[in-house]
């Protein structure tokens, strides 16, 4: 029950409000789960309101009444009881075991909360403690030897490497002043939307205790937190004296980018650069005569650009000019090749390294419904059907992935499914260009902290389902309901996965096997963004046009169909 006392009317942030209050009952609240829930609005003076009693998944519609009829709205609703008593005692100690989206729990670190008050994942929150206590007893092993050391850590999509990262970084900048330590990424968006969220929370934190903060005074000390890797690079080029930080988190460092990459970017701005970026960025810690730590979070299988440099430039750049570093890496990077593929490479990180268990996060925390879907995302890029499908089966009625061929139908469904303020949005692949052709153009830029941060009033944002987000845009973040519209620059045929780009006024084959990794990443991306369920919109094609052969667009379809994945 949330009370508006002297509301004349039943406002929708009210009603929004209250529905989210029992959505977080129904999905973290252990006793909550298989209850009736009932969100009721009480406006007191507002007029009377006709209620539709509907329950849908045990969740009612919102129920609204005033002051005067409160009593006959709860009498109504306990009609519907099943009339076994709830165990009081019981239900009040149950566990409750929230899980916010990398937004939400930025801002709840940054006001000061710990890990373990915001993970909500048994497995999930000792697999990111344990992960923190081992990068912290890290670090002040160098402090107390004077040395210098780098950390890699991967994980499963979802797992929460930047929430690690992030906490890692509050956690040492609140006990340890002198380090200055920066949380670092080359992906914009969620810089962007990381310091916006914080800006615009700790604005509205100050305005609710009576203070007065202004956007820019906020965005100052937000800035410092978080950081663009390119920015902190460029700033180091100027300089040859030794950074103020002392500990330095690389967000996706698996995209810093290559010698090539670089040295072309940097001539484009007239200066002279020879290093690939892992090995500048380490060239730039190594200034410091004492102590300092890296940590490198890392995502296997996720390059999804060109000139992203992937794990083993960093371990190279190591391997060839900095054998006086403590290199501390995770067990997976060297059993497995979607990490790290170079055998030289990984016999040397197994002779001079220190493998750590703690440096891999092995449970997803972003789709609280299950862990599974990563390993279903595997399964089907890698082209086994069979394997997918008796995965999906094990969470499809918990995480719903279905398919359709009519985009009305799947916005339809992402509307129905989402409930009070839970996010729902547009993404496809940056190379579906023909997607064009219904509605669905992925060349017309987003703004990030628009789409993933404004209410659905706002045309801006997600909620219109307008804008599409690439794998670029959402990278590194998540929402709650996604329709992935799917394009022919990634079709099933044949027993296998095609490539191919549109350049022009048509497709070219993509043959290029590096190319074709960034292709796959970029939909096992897309696929790995939604944290309760997933709609596929695969287009009928059109036989008059040549650049929408039908055949490619149906055979993927039925692939996916062959997955498990089910049709609307």
């Amino acid at each position: 029950m949330e009370f508006k006392v002297g509301d004349t009317e039943y406002q929708k942030h009210a009603i929004d409000q209250t529905v989210d209050y029992c959505l977080d009952l129904k999905n973290f609240h252990e006793a909550s789960h298989h209850e009736k829930l009932v969100p009721l609005v009480i406006s007191t003076r507002a007029p009377n309101f006709t209620n539709i009693y509907e329950v849908n998944d045990k969740l009612f519609e919102p129920l609204k009444a005033n002051q005067s009829n409160i009593g006959s709205i709860i009498a109504q609703t306990l009609l519907f009881s099943n009339s076994i008593e709830i165990d009081s005692f019981l239900w009040e100690n149950s566990i409750y075991k929230p899980t916010p989206t990398i937004i939400e729990a930025s801002q709840a670190l940054y006001r000061g909360h710990s890990v373990s008050e915001i993970s909500r994942h048994d497995a999930g929150a000792i697999n990111l403690s344990i992960t923190t206590e081992c990068i912290n007893s890290i670090i002040e092993r160098s402090k107390s030897n004077g040395s210098k050391s780098i950390c890699f850590l991967t994980g499963v999509p979802g797992a929460g490497k930047t929430l690690a990262g992030l906490n890692i970084a509050n956690e040492r900048r609140k006990a340890h002043e002198d380090e200055n330590a920066v949380f670092l990424s080359g992906n914009g968006p969620l810089v962007y939307v990381l310091r916006e969220a914080l800006v615009r929370d700790e604005v509205q934190q100050a305005k609710e205790k009576g203070q007065k903060l202004t956007k820019k005074q906020s965005a100052i000390k937000a800035n410092a937190f978080i950081q663009n890797i390119h920015h902190f690079r460029d700033d180091n080029i100027i300089s040859n004296q030794a950074p103020n930080e002392k500990v330095v988190i690389f967000d996706e460092a698996q995209r810093a980018w290559t010698k090539k990459k670089a040295s072309s970017f940097m001539k484009s701005k007239g200066k002279e650069f020879d290093m690939s970026e892992p090995e500048f960025l380490i060239d730039v810690m190594n200034r410091h005569t004492s102590h300092c730590t890296i940590i490198c979070l890392i995502g296997g299988g996720q390059e999804i650009n060109t000139g992203e440099a992937g794990l083993s430039e960093w371990v190279m750049a190591l391997k060839n000019h900095y054998q006086n570093w403590d290199v501390y890496y995770s067990n997976l990077i060297v059993d497995d090749n979607d990490y790290l593929d170079d055998e030289e490479l990984r016999d040397w990180l197994k002779a001079k390294g220190n493998s750590e268990e703690h440096l891999h996060l092995s449970v997803s925390v972003r789709s609280f419904r299950s862990e599974r879907i990563s390993s279903f995302v595997h399964e089907l890029i890698k082209g086994n059907y069979s394997q997918a499908k008796s995965i999906v089966a094990e969470f499809n009625s918990v995480f719903p992935i279905c398919i359709t061929r009519d985009f009305s139908k799947a916005k339809q469904w992402l509307r129905r499914k989402a409930k009070g303020t839970e996010r729902i949005g547009l993404v496809g692949s940056s190379g579906g260009r023909r997607l064009r052709a219904v509605g669905i153009d992925v060349k017309n830029e987003i703004t990030a902290e628009d789409w993933f941060l404004n209410d659905a009033s706002d045309v801006r944002s997600s909620h219109y389902l307008e804008l599409v987000a690439t794998e670029f845009d959402i990278q590194g973040l998540e929402i709650d309901y996604l329709c992935l519209a799917w394009d022919i620059n990634f079709y099933f045929r044949d027993g296998k996965w095609n490539y191919q780009s549109f350049e022009g006024s048509k497709w070219k084959a993509v043959k290029n096997e590096v190319e074709k990794s960034y292709l796959r990443n970029a939909y096992r991306v897309l696929m790995t963004r939604a944290r309760q369920g997933i709609i596929i919109y695969i287009p009928e094609g059109n036989s008059s046009d040549r650049t929408r052969p039908p055949g490619l667009y149906d055979s993927t379809f039925e692939f996916l169909l062959s997955c498990g994945v089910k049709e609307i």
